[in-house]
């Protein structure tokens, strides 16, 4: 499979992150102890799941919520279609987007490479419905010292009403010991 553990997070105002273990809470939910009639591509009690989790408790009035879905495609290598997938996002993206003025950040891998089908349709069809594309990739002449990779930045301003053309950014950047290094393109120490 080749894809990390799904792990979600949410973020509270006061900087606090609380964990969902998303990998095991849905393979209960999905595979659960007692048989369940509903289909293994129907993610129903997986949304149910995540708004408890959301649901503020008793006096705790968070505001500003992130649900980071750390690789959505892990679903699909459980067995989920890429339409209850993506039905998913947006159910999730209306509990947290609109009703609790929050965002998603969802990690999904992509290589096209790889002739997975359904995976790339479902990067396909969440580009398009994002604000925000963060396209992190290696570098196309191949091997660095200096630089590992290239981030694309993509601001999806023709979403809006009278939007303007995407604007895109792009920088290269070095991993470090302890945090990655971001810089313009010819700008690396090996250039310069």
């Amino acid at each position: 499979m080749g894809r990390s553990p799904l792990k979600w997070w949410l973020k509270t105002e006061r900087g606090q992150l609380v964990f969902l273990e998303g990998l095991g809470s849905c393979l209960d939910v999905v595979f659960g102890q007692e048989q369940r009639e509903e289909d293994v591509s129907d993610l129903r009690a997986l949304f149910t799941f995540v708004q408890a989790a959301l649901a503020p408790v008793d006096g705790d009035a968070w505001q500003g919520r992130v649900l980071l879905l750390d690789e959505l495609g892990v679903l699909l290598s459980l067995g989920a279609a890429p339409v209850a997938v993506l039905d998913f996002v947006h159910y999730c993206r209306v509990a947290v987007c609109s009703r609790l003025q929050g965002n998603i950040v969802v990690l999904v891998h992509s290589n096209e490479d790889s002739g997975d089908k359904e995976n790339e349709l479902l990067v396909t069809a969440l580009s398009h419905h994002s604000d925000l594309i963060l396209w992190a990739e290696g570098l196309a002449t191949g091997f660095c010292k200096d630089v590992h990779g290239q981030l694309k930045i993509i601001r999806r301003t023709s979403l809006r009403p009278g939007g303007e053309r995407d604007s895109l950014q792009l920088y290269q950047y070095k991993i470090q010991e302890r945090n990655v290094a971001f810089f313009a393109r010819g700008m690396s120490a090996a250039v310069l």
